[in-house]
């Protein structure tokens, strides 16, 4: 029970990843609103969980994370309903992989609108509210591809690579009023997008990984317990790799 009493927002959080990290607090003692982009995958996210444990403490909204009214008052109801905001996971995001000659300037701007702007806006949003209450916790989702790159689809690891800045002077900025800043990294991971993938294409990305296995949300859900429990007092500025070691 890492985050016994702790109030948690975590957006992204209706599957994959974001799902299991929502699971994880969860399970840790933490209250937690999900925050998803439709109100049908939301209401299904909370469907899951309700099934699973009835008097799980979770709430959803679906704000638009690039509107700061929108953003503001989701982030103010969580707090009024649950005394107070003391984790933040910004974990909503989307990928690409079209090649760079084709890459359309508005799909590019798409991109980076949901894996930096919006991330910008919610972590200032909150830090705001923790300020105020002396302390919190801000986590980013990065991507392995924020260290190394990738082959195509350049507008998803140079949002990553931004939010690993973000992360870094972020924390260096809210030090001193005691709000932690970190992110996590992670590798190839058994998600919806992975798990369609041919199975000759997830041998050849498990052959690149010293552990020998691709990693399951809840590896990275645990990184993220860590990161947000008090364990990690004194770790801020930090991208975690959660990734097998893997080789590029």
């Amino acid at each position: 029970m890492l985050l016994q009493g702790k109030a948690a927002i975590v957006t992204g959080g209706t599957r994959g990843i974001g799902f299991s990290v929502v699971k994880k607090f969860l399970e840790h003692g933490a209250k937690v609103a999900l925050l998803g982009s439709r109100q049908e995958t939301v209401d299904k996210a909370l469907w899951q969980i309700k099934e699973e444990d009835a008097n799980a403490e979770v709430v959803g909204y679906w704000p638009d994370l690039m509107n700061a009214e929108e953003v503001n008052d989701v982030f103010m109801k969580v707090k009024e309903l649950y005394g107070s905001l003391d984790i933040l996971v910004n974990n909503a995001g989307v990928s690409a992989r079209d090649s760079f000659y084709d890459y359309k300037p508005e799909e590019f701007k798409k991109v980076i609108d949901l894996n930096l702007n919006s991330v910008f806006l919610c972590a200032q949003t909150a830090a705001k509210i923790m300020k105020e209450q002396g302390g919190g916790v801000i986590l980013n989702t990065s991507s392995m591809v924020s260290l190394y790159g990738q082959p195509a689809g350049v507008g998803y690891p140079a949002s990553k690579f931004a939010v690993n800045g973000l992360t870094k002077s972020l924390a260096r900025e809210l030090g001193k009023d005691q709000i932690r800043v970190n992110a996590v990294a992670p590798g190839v991971t058994r998600t919806d997008m992975v798990a369609a993938l041919p199975e000759e294409m997830v041998q050849r990305l498990t052959a690149t990984i010293p552990l020998g296995r691709v990693g399951e949300p809840e590896d990275v859900a645990n990184a993220f317990v860590f990161l947000a429990s008090d364990m990690a007092s004194y770790v801020t500025g930090e991208i975690l790799s959660v990734d097998g070691a893997a080789m590029t």
